[in-house]
């Protein structure tokens, strides 16, 4: 059969044996309906709030108010998005309350993602809020370097660092706007997950995304049982202990197409579960008859992280371990991944600066595994240069490289190889330890040669980061779900 998987800027055709399965997200397994009246059922969940009083309660006249929301990585830009929708239902409310426009804030939490520019704020939040809040600078990026904005809170009980938006915990009223998606680091976003990346600072991000965390047998595949999720609840309930209240939590369950299935409000620690239970429904999906030997996909240039996320080496390496931790329950043990992307050694420096440098460095200095590498992390996440492109150059924080990397390594803990194909300057691949051929058919029967036989199951999946991605399952396999216990302290 012919296929074509994303590469560059088009497509690349592949000729794949007709005994090849092809997964879709949306498509081969429908996803749950979405909501037909998605202001209705945010009201609806905004007024009845879970464990917490609502925001007529919460709120009053000369409350300062902080919303806090999802940067451009996640969650769509539709007219019906959850951002637009919610914190437009969030504004009618608190304004009911008697709260004046001059005490809100509007926060994008980027964490160590670049920060947001204004047309894209604009298309995050749509012109009537952006409009209402941006020419009086009461919409802000989150800025993890700027000592007066950030406040220490000491560590949790596990003795991770808790560091976190000073605007945040100073307001009265703090509203987290998350999105419940599947998610390779820690089973879903939103929740805690929310406040523990996007509003804290790369000391509280190198307690969670390193080695250690990453590559515990509790993280691939995803589950919501990891250390690492522990990690998100632990430093969001310090944050809310340390702030003497809760956050107000408002979270959309998605669909493939970021359109929201369900909303929960309230209180993070009662709301992660419920909204988990219905998120499950679509994200975990048991599908598979058979275990997998090849999975094929491709990468355009520009994915979720930004424009080279397809091209960049390390990038690559992560994006096809994010694939290896979704859909491990389904693959041998000896899986291939065969995968096109014209890696053409564009970094993009100026939205990804650090990372060529830290590409440089694992090809020296005896650093054979990408692990060799977290030594180097504090190093370069108090470069001065890189962080000033952080602050003022719309740059990815220098620390992000370091928890790409900690990803990227699972590829090579859990296949027997990875082939890029199509690949203009494959050295760059070749530096990564994948295998580069020119054409999906050619990696193929070299794979068949070396490591899975003449007669594989392969799996094709087509718009593997175009499409909200789910986690595949075995078809008898049912996902339970653990709740761990929560750790409290305020150091």
């Amino acid at each position: 059969m012919k296929l074509e998987f994303e590469y560059g800027q088009g497509l690349m055709a592949a000729n794949l044996p007709d005994t090849t399965d092809i997964f879709i997200p949306g498509e081969t397994v429908k996803d749950p309906p979405c909501l037909e009246d998605v202001y209705a059922a945010t009201k609806e969940s905004l007024l009845k709030p879970i464990g917490m009083e609502p925001i007529s309660q919460l709120a009053h006249q000369g409350s300062k108010v902080v919303i806090v929301f999802p940067d451009r990585v996640k969650g769509g830009t539709q007219a019906t998005s959850h951002r637009k929708v919610s914190i437009k239902l969030i504004l009618e409310q608190l304004y009911a309350a008697g709260v004046a426009k001059e005490d809100i804030h509007l926060l994008c939490s980027n964490g160590l993602h670049r920060k947001n520019t204004e047309s894209e704020i604009k298309l995050l939040l749509g012109e009537e809020i952006f409009n209402s809040f941006w020419y009086t600078h009461q919409i802000t990026n989150h800025d993890s370097e700027d000592p007066a904005a950030m406040v220490n809170l000491g560590t949790t009980g596990r003795g991770d660092p808790v560091l976190m938006n000073k605007k945040v915990f100073e307001a009265d009223l703090p509203i987290l706007i998350g999105h419940v998606q599947g998610n390779p680091y820690g089973g879903y976003s939103g929740g805690y997950k929310h406040c523990a990346t996007g509003i804290t600072h790369w000391r509280s991000i190198a307690s969670h995304h390193v080695p250690e965390v990453m590559h515990r047998k509790d993280f691939t595949p995803v589950s919501t049982h990891s250390l690492m999720r522990s990690k998100f609840d632990e430093i969001g309930m310090h944050m809310e202990k340390c702030m003497g209240k809760k956050f107000f939590c408002c979270d959309a369950v998605l669909d493939t197409y970021s359109r929201q299935i369900a909303v929960f409000s309230g209180y993070a620690q009662e709301l992660e579960p419920l909204s988990w239970e219905i998120a499950d429904r679509r994200t975990y999906v048991p599908w598979a008859e058979k275990k997998y030997d090849v999975v094929v996909f491709g990468m355009p240039q520009s994915f979720h992280y930004g424009n080279g996320m397809g091209t960049n080496p390390i990038f690559m390496m992560q994006a096809v371990s994010a694939q290896i931790i979704r859909h491990k329950r389904i693959l041998s043990d000896n899986c291939v991944i065969i995968c096109s992307s014209v890696c053409n050694g564009y970094f993009h420096d100026e939205e990804f600066p650090g990372y060529r440098e830290v590409y440089d460095l694992f090809q020296h200095n005896y650093n054979n595994l990408l692990p060799d590498l977290a030594q180097y992390g504090e190093y370069f996440a108090t470069n001065e240069e890189y962080i000033r492109k952080y602050r003022y150059s719309y740059g990815f924080h220098p620390f992000h490289a370091f928890s790409m990397i900690s990803c990227g390594h699972i590829a090579e803990m859990n296949t027997a190889a990875i082939y890029i194909v199509g690949a203009q300057e494959p050295g760059y691949a070749r530096g990564m330890g994948m295998k580069t051929r020119a054409t999906f058919e050619e990696a193929l029967e070299d794979a068949k040669r070396k490591y899975v036989g003449a007669h594989p199951n392969i799996l094709a999946l087509p718009k593997a980061f175009t499409l909200g991605a789910v986690h595949l399952m075995m078809k008898e396999e049912t996902y339970n779900r653990v709740n761990e216990g929560h750790s409290h302290g305020c150091g």
